[in-house]
């Protein structure tokens, strides 16, 4: 026997195992059982007790985990036996609490303010010992459970009558708001006033509780007075315009000029929300110099404070707006355009940060972030009609800002500043490429959540800068989205991804037919047979069907297909074929029943021969989705399904197929049974309307070639009869060139020779000028024939963006369209209309043949004899 030395590799891997083996040896048992039998006895209550006398058990004797579930189920037991739970089991819980976590302290807050608003409980009844408790526990030493009491009290004061919040809570309050009580403790007091206000008479709120607010304003500490200060709003809303003027507004003041940022930013935050309540003296006397001081002081070195008023900004300017002077309202914007710059340098045309320390860089940044936000407000206060000259270059910066944060939010109300430009949506063209292209996907994301709508604006009003602006934006446009696709889809987004080609399903109202067909059907089927992500590919599916639906020319239809049939219904990848199926379950929706069983329907059924399972399963499940789109006139499509199932039944083997076709077939039997007249009239009628729009497209399609037709022809005639008239033009100089020869040999005739040379000139240019007077007008009766009620342009040429239609609105047009079959007809009246005109005229023509035939012969046999 050969022993084989180990190599030093193995040995050491032997050595590893070795030391595992040697670890089993200090593992700790594991328990078999989570309790063990004296803990489960612990646990066990005698299940004859009801459910008042367990919960009664388990709160004196139980565990936490017990006493907890009690706490919990309270209102459960309150709406069984009020009375009893009151009496037995309410104060086993206050005595519980006295010694509770903070758990079980967050459980009974809970619990107690669900009892509070229900409405089955008599609150007269039982209210005191509730709000014995609450208020038992506001002071409680964890701020955590004295906030979560305190929520519960200020939330159920809307469910207490008057008389209850009076006995019950106001009278202890009037007593907590000493200054030898804690800091909580009058932080709640103002939190209580300021909820409180609202249930009692102005009257009675100046005589008992304006000096207790006086009180709160005035503390010696500022936590006590931002407190206090905030709920201003609701103690004026309380109190009434009445009493603002001479009690609220001196406060506000005096708060607005406190030491402290934190009671300045609650003064300003109140003062906001509070100026529909001022009249307009106080607005221009008052409240503005102290807006303009606090803003002034804050853009100096304020800078906490600064956030909250950039935040704030949009809210303060249009509630000042009615009381400004040109001066006041140019000044607040400039104020404006300092704060979008905030941190920022400005080079080339470029904007960057400068250097500063990371938290105050960080604060910067949140102001213009807020400066974004408010950017659509800003664009209303200023009048959009002065945006060139006032926001644009503001609004530039915004969109190339450094910070992702800043041009995300900026992105994300782009489509509220196309709202707002309205006819004047060009500006910001450049804008929209920019982020449409940005590097950071969290813009592109922001900007897709309502890209639709910004497409649509943008296009349809881009014309205001010029005939050539629109045409010029949809040249950029394209490129930036066919980028920002290529993009999304090389990351790891797919969310991303799938949002932008669900925007895609509007550019057939934005962009021509050949563009997106050209730039954009490659790119589908790309997606749909090369991603790896499902959403992603369905996105892309349904985007590919509705570019079909609304392509208006034949050739691209036949060729999209073909291809659709060659790589999906018949692709070799199994994944292709799923796709195709659903395509099928989305042009069903999409395209009428007539186009669906045209082109699609026999493809889709030839899958049930199908290799592999998943696709006949696919198929077995759609079956009764396919048989919907058939009319019952169509007995030959109805035979091929009828085929496909029996094929299925008699061949399948698959089990999961088997089962999915059983319940297929129940349900095809029961299809015609089972649904009711009103739903199948609604989809017959839906039917009729899709297929009106298909045949208002096949309309339109014709319409554009016969157009094209006769503008082509025109164009021809048009250059024929230009080298007509030029040929004409020449001869008429080479006569003129040898009769001044001739002329030159005797001074005496010359104006004799003038005088008949110049009626030659004349009489060589007549049978031209009524040739291309007849065809201008046959070309102008081909035009306004083929565009009809055209409007104020009956000349303008028919391209794709004039007739590119709306998704929705197609139907609701087709009564103003001229049929298909009127089109010829108007043209061949227009062409009989012009033939009859040349025929009437030819008498004319025959007579001036004759006449210029005979002033020529006359002129020939003078200039002979000269």
């Amino acid at each position: 026997m050969f022993v084989r030395k180990m190599t030093p590799s193995q040995s050491s891997l032997f050595g590893e195992i070795d030391d595992l083996q040697d670890l089993t040896f200090i593992e700790r048992p594991i328990r078999r059982s989570l309790k063990t039998a004296e803990e489960i006895d612990k646990l066990t209550v005698d299940e004859d007790l009801n459910d008042i006398e367990r919960a009664v058990y388990l709160l004196s004797s139980g565990e936490d985990i017990q006493r907890a579930s009690v706490i919990i189920n309270l209102p459960i037991l309150v709406r069984q036996n009020p009375a009893e739970t009151f009496r037995r089991v309410v104060p086993k819980v206050r005595e519980v609490l006295h010694v509770a976590g903070a758990d079980m302290q967050l459980a009974a807050a809970g619990s107690f303010l669900t009892i509070l608003q229900d409405d089955i409980v008599l609150i007269q009844t039982h209210t005191h010992s509730i709000l014995q408790i609450v208020l038992l526990n506001l002071d409680h030493r964890d701020t955590v459970v004295s906030s979560a009491w305190l929520e519960t009290l200020l939330s159920a004061i809307d469910a207490l009558p008057k008389e209850t919040i009076r006995q019950e809570i106001l009278s202890p309050l009037l007593s907590k708001h000493q200054l030898s009580q804690s800091i909580p403790a009058r932080l709640a007091s103002c939190r209580i006033l300021g909820k409180v206000v609202g249930k009692f008479e102005s009257s009675i709120v100046k005589k008992d509780l304006l000096p207790l607010i006086r009180s709160l304003c005035q503390d010696v500490e500022y936590e006590v007075r931002a407190c206090m200060c905030r709920q201003l709003e609701n103690i004026t809303r309380g109190i009434g315009l009445d009493h603002t003027k001479g009690e609220v507004l001196p406060e506000l003041v005096e708060l607005a000029q406190d030491e402290a940022s934190t009671v300045r930013l609650a003064a300003f935050d109140t003062i906001i929300n509070l100026l529909e309540m001022f009249d307009s003296d106080d607005r221009t006397c008052v409240i503005f110099p102290l807006v303009k001081a606090f803003c002034e002081k804050c853009f100096k070195g304020d800078e906490a404070v600064l956030a909250s008023l950039s935040f704030q900004y949009g809210k303060l300017c249009h509630g000042l707006s009615e009381s400004f002077t040109d001066e006041q309202h140019l000044w607040f914007l400039e104020f404006y355009k300092k704060l979008c710059c905030l941190g920022l340098q400005h080079e080339n045309g470029h904007c960057e940060s400068q250097p500063y320390p990371l938290e105050l860089e960080n604060k910067y940044a949140l102001v213009r972030r807020n400066c974004a936000y408010n950017f659509p407000a800003i664009v209303l206060f200023a009048d959009p009609n002065h945006f060139l000259s006032e926001l644009y270059r503001t609004f530039s910066s915004l969109c190339h800002d450094p910070e992702i944060s800043v041009r995300r939010t900026a992105a994300g109300g782009f489509h509220e500043v196309v709202k707002l430009l309205g006819p004047n949506v060009h500006y910001i063209h450049k804008e929209l490429i920019t982020l449409l292209q940005d590097d950071s996907l969290e813009v592109l994301d922001a900007l897709l959540n309502n890209l639709q709508e910004t497409l649509e604006l943008a296009t349809s009003r881009g014309e205001g800068a010029g005939p050539e602006s629109k045409q010029v934006n949809i040249q950029d446009l394209v490129p930036a989205l066919v980028a920002a696709e290529q993009k999304a889809a090389s990351s790891l987004h797919w969310r991303v991804h799938e949002k932008l080609l669900q925007c895609y399903s509007c550019l057939p109202r934005v962009i021509s037919g050949d563009q997106i067909y050209f730039r954009f059907f490659q790119r589908m089927f790309s997606i749909i047979t090369t991603n790896n992500v499902l959403p992603v590919q369905r996105e892309a599916v349904r985007t590919l069907c509705v570019f079909l639906r609304y392509n208006r020319k034949q050739e691209q239809r036949q060729e999209i297909m073909s291809k659709i049939k060659q790589d999906l219904a018949q692709g070799r990848s199994y994944w292709n074929r799923l796709r195709f199926l659903d395509l099928c379950d989305i042009t069903i929706d999409l395209f009428s029943k007539s186009y669906f069983c045209k082109h699609f329907l026999i493809p889709a059924l030839e899958l049930v021969s199908d290799p592999v399972a998943n696709v006949r399963y696919k198929l077995c499940y759609m079956l009764p989705k396919l048989r919907s789109t058939i009319r019952p006139t169509e007995k030959h499509l109805l035979q091929q399904l009828e085929f496909c199932v029996r094929k299925l039944l008699c061949r399948e083997k698959d089990k999961d197929v088997v089962v999915t076709l059983r319940k297929t077939v129940l349900e095809l039997d029961k299809m015609d049974i089972t649904e009711p007249y009103h739903k199948r009239h609604e989809r017959e009628l839906l039917d009729q309307k899709k297929e009106k729009e298909e045949t208002l497209l096949l309309e339109m399609e014709l319409l554009e070639r016969q157009q094209s037709e006769a503008k082509l022809a025109g164009d021809k005639q048009s250059e024929k009869k230009q080298r007509e008239s030029k040929s004409g033009l020449s001869g008429s100089k080479g006569m003129s060139g040898t009769l001044s020869g001739a002329s030159s040999s005797s001074s005496s005739g010359k104006e004799m020779r003038r005088a008949k040379l110049a009626r030659s000139r004349s009489l060589s240019g007549h049978p031209t000028t009524p040739k291309m007077t007849n065809s201008d007008k046959t070309l102008k009766l081909k035009d306004s024939g083929s565009c009809p009620g055209s409007g104020k342009s009956p000349m303008l040429p028919l391209n794709d963006d004039n007739l590119r239609p709306h998704h929705f609105n197609v139907a609701s047009s087709i009564s103003s369209t001229p049929s298909s079959s009127s089109m010829p007809v108007l043209i061949r009246s227009n062409t009989s209309s012009s033939v009859d005109h040349r025929s009437n005229g030819n008498k004319d023509t025959q007579s001036r043949k004759l006449s210029v035939q005979r002033k020529s012969n006359s002129f020939g046999m003078q200039s002979g004899r000269e």
